[in-house]
């Protein structure tokens, strides 16, 4: 995960078995390709009652649409609803993507922030443009957005932060996302100090924190079926900036 997601990411610990498999604990003291495929296909998806999907009832715009799932999947118990994939493409066109936390949604489009200097930063800014992935299988959903980017401005950018926890100020003080790291004694001091810095100083600035907006083009609602005839919507805006909606085969 992103570091925009570091303050809620909770401490865990694991124990391992003494047979010499891995527990997930990072040791690589070996998970055999046997062991790992036996799980792999043992694995279920959506075995409980999953929600219908009345597309004809479906508003014509596509944010109130996802207002509703997103405000849906939490009451539903989905963990963590409002994390997401963006995904970009680097200089030499290669497709990049990690998981951060969506801001907010409207009538611009879907915000999100991080550091201007972090590798997702240097990619928006050659080239502008991204795509968003929510996936909350506690009700067999996903949501997909594809669309230009615009980085909002010093004091916009600035208030996104101040609302969030100390924690996620720390990290901004932190900085040097996507750099080399030459220890993790590094990372400890600068954080520690960061930390400090964020207690004494709630409004210190992090001059390369920047709050990003996806416009949307395309959205695409995916409701899963246990038959398989999944459910696909997809609203795409036409020249004159009214949207189409489309059914898609699953």
């Amino acid at each position: 995960m992103s570091s925009e997601i570091s303050d809620q990411v909770s401490d865990a610990t694991s124990t391992s078995t003494g047979t010499g498999t891995s527990t997930g604990t990072g040791t690589g003291t070996g998970t055999s390709g046997e062991e790992f495929r036996a799980v792999l296909h043992a694995l279920r998806v959506w075995d409980s009652p999953l929600p219908g999907f009345d597309t004809e009832a479906a508003p014509a715009e596509p944010v109130a649409l996802f207002r509703e799932w997103f405000v849906h999947a939490a009451r539903a118990g989905q963990a963590e609803p409002h994390t997401m994939g963006l995904a970009t493409v680097d200089g030499e066109g290669r497709p990049d993507v990690r998981t951060l936390m969506l801001h907010d949604v409207d009538a611009r489009g879907w915000h999100f922030a991080s550091h201007a200097t972090s590798a997702k930063g240097v990619q928006l800014a050659a080239r502008p443009e991204a795509a968003l992935g929510f996936y909350w299988p506690s009700v067999g959903r996903q949501v997909r957005v594809r669309g230009e980017v615009t980085a909002c401005g010093p004091e916009e950018s600035r208030a996104d932060l101040a609302v969030r926890s100390r924690g996620a100020l720390a990290a901004a003080l932190t900085g040097r996302q996507s750099e080399v790291l030459g220890s993790v004694e590094e990372l400890v001091r600068a954080s520690e100090a960061a930390w400090e810095r964020a207690g004494s100083e709630p409004d210190a600035p992090a001059p390369t924190w920047t709050r990003y907006v996806l416009a949307p083009a395309e959205v695409e609602f995916f409701q899963g079926d246990a038959s398989r005839r999944h459910t696909r919507l997809r609203y795409r805006r036409a020249a004159d900036g009214s949207w189409v909606r489309e059914l898609l085969w699953p």
